[in-house]
């Protein structure tokens, strides 16, 4: 496609190309899971910037606090300068607007995940109709990897060092030996 051509179709399009550089992926992420981080990697390989929020969900009783949560996300990316974290208690429209961005990323295990996502994406756009969500599909070898996975191992004594990157699991087993392997 020649330059002049795709001058003539941003010219059109009804966001700004400078917008395209930034996308927020928001979860509870109790814990962050190495399907959480795939999804964040795939983001930077489209955005100059990811704004991860850890988003305050008052229907899910979590494990961790959210600046636990901001922590352990932090570290997985404490050298990686275009992401972000954040803790968020408000409508995710609400951080897209402030942030300037339309891009909302969603990761994408299955089936129920996309209908689920898809419910909740209809009723976002009632809010902000500039809204675009980005399904990210997870890879296979992450399809089975939930925080719910996570929590279950760690109740059951189980191992559960695949599913996390290293820094969560090292912040989580410190905890655990804080803690004489309980929480």
């Amino acid at each position: 496609m020649d330059a002049g051509r795709f001058e003539k179709i941003r010219q059109n399009c009804r966001f700004d190309v400078e917008i395209m550089k930034k996308c927020v992926f928001a979860g509870s992420f109790d814990p962050f899971t190495v399907g959480h981080d795939d999804t964040v990697k795939k983001c930077l390989s489209l955005f100059d910037e990811v704004v991860v929020a850890v988003a305050e969900n008052k229907n899910k009783r979590c494990l961790f606090s959210s600046e636990e949560r901001r922590e352990m996300i932090a570290a997985v990316f404490e050298n990686e300068k275009r992401v972000r974290v954040l803790v968020w208690n408000r409508a995710i429209v609400d951080l897209l607007q402030k942030e300037n961005t339309p891009f909302y990323v969603r990761g994408i295990r299955n089936g129920a995940d996309f209908e689920y996502e898809t419910a909740d994406f209809y009723a976002s756009r009632k809010l902000d109709k500039n809204m675009i969500t980005l399904y990210m599909p997870a890879e296979q070898e992450y399809l089975h990897v939930s925080s719910t996975l996570v929590k279950n191992s760690i109740a059951f004594e189980k191992p559960f060092r695949d599913y996390l990157p290293r820094a969560v699991y090292e912040y989580i087993t410190e905890k655990m030996q804080c803690l004489n392997g309980r929480f």
